[in-house]
């Protein structure tokens, strides 16, 4: 009797919940530090934000918002600014680094979890974190004086003698100054740094899954592809849009790597091996000597810079509640 009663005691514990304990003075002073750490990360942003506006606001009222966000003129004599030929430059150079480094990360992380023997994966892993902590000026460095020469001796000196005169290819792949800096370059140069970033959180989740997924759907016939594609992926689809997206966002703002070798030339071009700038090259090359309309015109630049990668992650946000819903 005693057992069932204790065991009826227990059950009724379990509904009812344990009993509320007065809250305590350090409950109290726990709970306002923890409030005002939260409140921090929001005051913090919107002390940016608002730092962005108000130092921008100056050229956003000379030239327009639209009128700046699409002129092409940089003219520093003539206080003539456009922020076109950089965000047009910053969002063709991170669109490459996704399209060249997403899959050789999911590739990486496959390899990692499902197909690497046991002796070959943690010098790999290992390889792939410490890409990670490469300072960003080491691959704009490398970028300059090794990739860069190899692009164009290698990539556009031969695609010039192929497409030169063909109308839509010619002018997208075709270089006037075959000399290895430009988007393209930039492109990959990003691709290299975020491949770690997305590597790492795809690897961890496919790591994550349960091993009876995979196990029953080998089970029953399916083929490695088949277990990936059908089972993994699917899994782990909202950490790869998550992973996708930390590393587009590392893309857009990265700054010295990109400076290094993107050639920082103001200007609108189809090809995309001819040189160009981005909004945080534009910044750091010419922020530290600008001033009146010029630094203005910059700020209003990282303000643009600001909102594109705001507006991305809230399209992050949104394509992840979709997925999770699905």
């Amino acid at each position: 009797m005693s057992l069932v009663a204790s065991t009826d005691r227990v059950t009724a514990y379990a509904k009812t919940g344990a009993p509320r304990r007065r809250s305590s003075g350090t409950g109290a002073v726990f709970r306002a530090l923890n409030f005002a750490s939260a409140m921090l990360v929001l005051l913090v942003l919107a002390g940016i934000l608002g730092s962005m506006v108000v130092g921008g606001w100056p050229a956003f009222r000379e030239f327009g918002f639209f009128g700046f966000l699409s002129g092409s003129s940089w003219n520093v004599g003539a206080e003539r600014f456009g922020a076109w030929p950089a965000i047009a430059g910053t969002l063709m150079s991170a669109v490459i680094a996704i399209v060249v480094g997403v899959p050789i990360s999911i590739g990486i992380a496959i390899f990692l979890t499902q197909l690497s023997p046991r002796w070959l994966k943690t010098p790999i892993a290992t390889a792939v974190e410490l890409l990670a902590a490469v300072p960003s000026i080491i691959y704009g460095m490398w970028g300059l004086f090794v990739f860069a020469p190899l692009v164009a001796r290698s990539v556009q000196m031969p695609l010039n003698d192929v497409v030169e005169g063909l109308p839509v290819v010619g002018s997208l792949l075709y270089s006037r100054v075959p000399s290895g800096t430009g988007i393209f370059t930039a492109g990959i140069i990003l691709a290299l740094m975020i491949i770690p970033f997305i590597a790492s959180i795809v690897r961890d989740m496919l790591d994550q899954i349960p091993p009876v997924l995979r196990e029953s759907a080998y089970g029953i016939g399916c083929t490695t592809w088949e277990v990936v594609r059908h089972v993994l992926l699917p899994q782990a689809g909202v950490a790869i849009i998550g992973a996708i997206m930390l590393g587009l966002g590392r893309a857009l703002g990265e700054t010295m790597a990109v400076t290094f070798v993107v050639g920082n030339a103001n200007r609108l071009s189809a090809s995309i091996f001819d040189p160009g700038s981005t909004i945080a090259s534009r910044i750091a090359n010419e922020f530290n000597e600008a001033s009146g309309m010029q630094l203005n015109a910059l700020i209003a630049l990282g303000c643009i810079l600001f909102l594109v990668t705001f507006s991305i992650l809230i399209a992050a946000r949104l394509l992840i509640a979709r997925v999770g819903r699905a």
